[in-house]
């Protein structure tokens, strides 16, 4: 878990048993990090204006005060039921574990009603012949490397069945009508290359920095006129 996403999972944490408190211990062992770790969270969520207090004692620990805190927000039945449409039609693509998650938040913090009107809305849905891109989503350390940008170590077995052993600096992914591709630069070849992401057998992100590089930089030869470019907001 990255450091944001435990800063999130704390609050909800403190949230879900205040006004009880929970000890950094507690917290520490939960998030597999240690106290100091947990300690240095809090101040930082306290600097941000998160009220968290510490309570002293036997039984003390870090208490948030549910009252100034803001509540998750409340999504329609319509915008639940379009998130989970908009998961089904892009698995397994990257990134989709982390909708999914989303999704699961949300649907964590509906109000009972809200959630029975969205999941009767969501029987009203079918998907036949979406035509989504192939089976084979990435292996979690390509999608991680790439958020890192950190050079990945691959076992790729390419189209004509030979298996090689490949280090690649992941640059972005792209899809086509049939599968998935992690563009990257392949040091074995010295050069920009598309590796399905079906054909990776095993993934390690290395952890090495790779070279900032843009999709733009590795002049891939696809026409500019066949290339869209997905936009944050839809």
């Amino acid at each position: 878990m990255n450091r944001t996403d435990r800063l999130y999972a704390l609050v909800e944490d403190l949230r879900a048993v205040a006004p009880r408190p929970r000890s950094a211990r507690q917290l520490a062992g939960r998030y597999e990090v240690s106290t100091r770790t947990i300690e240095r969270d809090v101040l930082a969520l306290q600097e941000a204006g998160v009220p968290i207090y510490a309570v002293a004692g036997r039984c003390g620990g870090y208490v948030i005060d549910k009252a100034l805190t803001l509540p998750p927000l409340n999504f329609t039945a319509a915008e639940m039921v379009a998130m989970a449409v908009s998961l089904a039609r892009v698995e397994p693509a990257p990134f989709a574990s982390a909708l999914r998650s989303a999704l699961r938040k949300v649907l964590a913090a509906a109000p009972a009603a809200q959630a029975a009107e969205a999941a009767q809305l969501m029987d009203r849905v079918r998907l036949i012949g979406t035509g989504n891109p192939g089976s084979g989503g990435p292996p979690s350390p390509v999608q991680e490397a790439i958020t890192a940008r950190h050079v990945l170590l691959l076992d790729y077995r390419d189209r004509h069945d030979v298996m090689t052993t490949r280090e690649v600096e992941p640059v972005a992914f792209a899809a086509t009508r049939a599968h998935w591709y992690l563009i990257a630069w392949c040091r074995l070849r010295d050069g920009a290359r598309a590796f399905r992401l079906d054909r990776i057998r095993a993934a390690v992100d290395t952890g090495e920095p790779a070279h900032q590089r843009s999709y733009g930089d590795l002049d891939v030869d696809i026409p500019d006129a066949l290339i869209r470019r997905v936009e944050l907001a839809g």
